[in-house]
């Protein structure tokens, strides 16, 4: 005789969970590590057409300079600054730093908020006077 198949337990997911920010911090660390990832590839793109030469680099800049370009950009930079941001977060807390839910909630703000800044005075120099 068979043993009777036992149904597996279920993991707790999204639906039972009352949303936090510390839920939403986790989450967009992993989307942004994973726009990180493709940023590698765009960087990959940009020397192979460095090494192609002037006319597949010029392609390369007029793509990057579009519009669409411009936001793929301006989101790889917000994904940088956020990830460092959250990354040194999670430095904190192995350290024992900050694991309390006021004090996880307060640098998860702060993460978010830095990523913005930062992301603004980085455009806002390089679209500035004799930036790009």
């Amino acid at each position: 005789m068979t043993a009777p198949v036992r149904e597996r337990p279920l993991s707790p997911h999204l639906q039972v969970w009352r949303w936090h920010l510390t839920m939403l911090t986790s989450i967009l660390h992993r989307a942004t590590g994973l726009a990180l990832y493709a940023g590698a590839i765009i960087v990959a793109a940009w020397a192979l057409s460095l090494g192609a030469g002037p006319q597949a680099y010029q392609v390369f800049v007029d793509i990057m300079a579009s519009p669409l370009g411009r936001l793929v950009l301006v989101g790889l930079t917000l994904s940088l600054f956020y990830h460092l941001a959250n990354g040194l977060r999670h430095l904190f807390w192995d350290a024992g730093l900050g694991l309390s839910p006021i004090a996880s909630h307060q640098s998860g703000i702060m993460a978010m908020a830095f990523s913005v800044v930062a992301t603004i005075i980085v455009w806002a120099i390089g679209l500035g006077p004799g930036g790009v």
